[in-house]
């Protein structure tokens, strides 16, 4: 299944191609980093990475940023807001917030692979305020309550 969302290419993104998934059954696009120049991250530092890019979801879903888990496990390179959501009414840039957490300086390029996109349905709740919960095993048993 596949659903078909509009996309623009801003001006600094016109060059690159458009994000792709990089196997058959992947369930992420690659989002490629727009940068005019390359961006140096100090361990500990964050900095917002443009995409040149900017979409129309359609009704009911939202798309994901999340991290690549290659930059993670090789490089500390996470995302400060994991996963980001890009809502189904925002038409701005995409935008990815990275930061190193590594050891060492980092430099994001050009057309790197910066962080991987997921089309996700939206489900809306409606609350239904209670006076009691329902009991359960585990309770109020909160961090850490389920075994190590």
């Amino acid at each position: 299944m596949s659903i078909r969302v509009a996309v623009t290419r801003l001006a600094h993104g016109r060059d690159l191609p458009l994000p792709s998934y990089a196997t058959h059954a992947a369930a992420g696009l690659d989002l490629l980093a727009a940068v005019a120049e390359p961006v140096t991250l100090a361990p500990g530092a964050r900095t917002l990475v443009p995409t040149g890019l900017a979409i129309a979801l359609p009704a009911g879903y939202e798309l994901q940023v999340r991290p690549r888990s290659g930059l993670a496990l090789r490089h500390g390179i996470m995302l400060a807001n994991s996963p980001g959501t890009i809502d189904e009414d925002y038409r701005g840039e995409i935008g990815v917030i990275v930061i190193n957490a590594g050891s060492e300086a980092f430099t994001i390029t050009r057309g790197m692979r910066i962080a991987q996109a997921v089309l996700a349905p939206v489900v809306r709740l409606d609350w239904d305020e209670a006076e009691t919960l329902g009991t359960t095993a585990r309770g109020t048993g909160g961090f850490g309550s389920t075994g190590t």
